[in-house]
């Protein structure tokens, strides 16, 4: 196997990780009654910006400048989805009165507030981001999601390093 085409069969297996990920955080708000948080769906917004990402390189299979792109967008994305993930990791560790109230669902923010003021709350986080109705071996989604995007920015690192 070439270093190319190692390079390209890892990108594509993280895009095919983002998909499953996906795929399980659909299936936990559609069939396990799971409603998603507001970091919820950040984290998701960051998810398919990496499977883009991901995909995109795996199919393009670049040269060394697009590479590097490739590497820093996947590396920005993961980043930024690792800072959501924290986020909601912190709101899940504080202790119960020191919990943020629970605000507005998407849907209500996306009628009556400015889209500036939606962005603002989503990262903010709400009371719900800080409720745990899910675990496997000990840890919540939040946990699972930082550990992820931690690994896909080591995934962008390695691919952007193997262009050098």
């Amino acid at each position: 196997m070439t270093p190319r085409s190692l390079t390209r069969t890892g990108l594509a297996l993280g895009a095919a990780a983002c998909a499953a990920l996906l795929g399980y955080g659909f299936y936990l708000q559609y069939f396990d009654g799971q409603d998603p948080c507001p970091l919820c769906l950040v984290q998701r917004g960051f998810y398919f910006g990496l499977l883009f990402v991901f995909l995109a390189a795996a199919i393009h299979g670049p040269a060394r400048v697009g590479g590097m792109v490739y590497g820093v967008l996947g590396l920005l994305l993961a980043a930024g989805g690792a800072g959501t993930a924290g986020r909601q990791v912190w709101l899940q560790h504080l202790p119960p009165d020191q919990v943020p109230k629970c605000g507005p669902d998407l849907y209500y923010m996306l009628d009556h507030f400015p889209f500036a003021k939606v962005v603002t709350n989503l990262f903010k986080g709400s009371g719900q981001c800080a409720e745990v109705t899910w675990r496997a071996f000990g840890l919540s989604i939040a946990e699972w999601s930082l550990g992820f995007f931690v690994v896909f920015a080591i995934l962008a690192l390695w691919a952007m390093l193997r262009q050098r």
